[in-house]
């Protein structure tokens, strides 16, 4: 069969609840077909270059941001955080490693989550799961819970709300480098690397200062930088309705986000979302971890990406800090082995997930930490390169994950608790974990 961007209709869809009104499914899909695209090809190939030069070692992927995002969280406040965070990560990684950071945000389209169950009850009422702004309602009701066509429409409104503010803050001004002194870390000072990010500050204020002096050329990349966009590519109907071919190449891309990624949850050889990823341009994140199976992954990466294009795929182990050891040596030599020019990231997050006695999600700073660590430490052993991390987190000073510097514990969950779906990194564990992550690199690449 040759491939459409509805062939994957034919194939078994999981975690997709189906829609009980068909006919306004297909008019809402048809209406989003008719939309402008969101991004450009352009944009996906120019990603895809970065990402093959990761992939050879030259540079290190940055990808985070929200768990699922809400239509109620398109606000500015929370864009300009979550920004502001990815960019000083960025620059923290790129100061402490000296190597390029290619910035992709979990953002403009992540309205969607995979559940482990179907259904829950509340109150007696047995109810669809909640699957993300895109698909229901948070409200815990039986009506709201139904999936409804008319959110794929409001989820490209927020994307295209949210791309606009992005692309207007990174264009002029925002990331200005010879300003750095006006990112405000009010709730970080009392973190034990607030001096270091101070020092790392003045040494780029100098630096620029520098240039400035021995030139008159105006450095438009001091003020300008790249962020590119990715979701879960989970509702195959909201995908599938911006995917395009364009006039300049062959091809089909899906215009609603640079990157996309493959679930842990929805990567069955046989099912419609591989049928889905496999014909499309975009660089494809597959996630991957326990339990997994290592003969009918490499035949996913080999379905996905048969021409073996570098840049194509991302690979994000998510094994969980007591499985690194476990899994990872063999997946490295098997990938090696088939010649597979993959780009290696971790994911820190999925695997090391907990309830607290009082019920509440949480993860460990601790275990996300040492996940990292280890997982670096199996590369360098394999003499393969981990070249980026995968986190959940936020710009704001939520209290979701236990741990960091400050040393939030269990009882202070309640202080700020704010996701539908997982916990995140607050805005100072994020930047504490830029600093540990560019240690470990060093520890592993430092030197080569």
């Amino acid at each position: 069969m040759e491939w459409h961007p509805l062939s994957w209709n034919e194939k078994p869809i999981k975690q997709l609840p189906p829609y009980p009104n068909t006919a306004e499914l297909q008019r809402r899909y048809r209406e989003l077909q008719n939309l402008p695209p969101l991004i450009t090809s352009w944009e996906i190939d120019k990603l895809k270059e970065k990402l093959a030069d990761v992939s050879n070692g030259n540079g290190f992927l940055l990808q985070g941001g929200d768990c699922a995002e809400t239509f109620e969280g398109c606000k500015s406040p929370k864009i300009v955080n979550l920004l502001k965070v990815m960019l000083q990560m960025s620059f923290i990684l790129v100061h402490e490693m000296g190597t390029p950071v290619v910035r992709v945000g979990r953002i403009a389209g992540q309205f969607a989550k995979p559940r482990s169950s179907d259904y829950e009850e509340i109150d007696g009422v047995k109810m669809l799961n909640y699957r993300g702004d895109l698909i229901n309602s948070y409200e815990p009701n039986a009506e709201a819970r139904k999936p409804d066509p008319a959110r794929m429409i409001e989820a490209y409104n927020k994307s295209g709300l949210t791309l606009n503010f992005l692309r207007a803050l990174t264009d002029e001004g925002f990331a200005d480098l010879q300003h750095p002194e006006q990112w405000e870390l009010d709730f970080m000072k009392n973190n034990e690397y607030y001096k270091d990010y101070e020092a790392m500050v003045n040494s780029i204020h100098k630096a620029i200062h520098f240039m400035e002096t021995i030139t008159p050329n105006v450095f438009t990349t001091l003020h300008k930088i790249d962020l590119y966009t990715s979701h879960e590519a989970l509702n195959l109907y909201y995908d599938s309705a911006q995917t395009r071919q364009v006039p300049r190449k062959p091809g089909w891309f899906n215009l609603s986000g640079h990157m996309v990624w493959l679930g842990n949850r929805t990567k069955q050889l046989d099912g419609g979302h591989v049928e889905y990823l496999k014909g499309i341009e975009n660089p494809i994140g597959i996630k991957v971890g326990p339990p997994f199976d290592l003969d009918d992954t490499l035949r996913l990466i080999e379905t996905i990406n048969p021409t073996h294009e570098a840049g194509k795929i991302v690979l994000i182990t998510r094994m969980g800090v007591d499985h690194v050891d476990e899994y990872m040596p063999g997946f490295i030599k098997a990938i090696k082995k088939e010649g597979h020019p993959v780009v290696w990231s971790c994911d820190p997050m999925h695997g090391n997930t907990f309830s607290t006695e009082n019920s509440v999600k949480t993860r460990s700073f601790d275990d996300i930490l040492e996940e990292i660590r280890t997982t670096f430490a199996v590369h360098r052993a394999e003499g393969s390169y981990l070249g980026g991390v995968h986190l959940e987190m936020t710009g704001d000073n939520v209290t979701e994950c236990v741990g960091g510097a400050n040393g939030l514990n269990e009882e202070g969950l309640d202080t700020n608790y704010e996701t539908y779906c997982d916990p995140r990194l607050n805005y100072e564990q994020s930047l504490e974990m830029a600093f540990l992550v560019a240690k470990e690199w060093n520890k592993s690449y430092g030197n080569s």
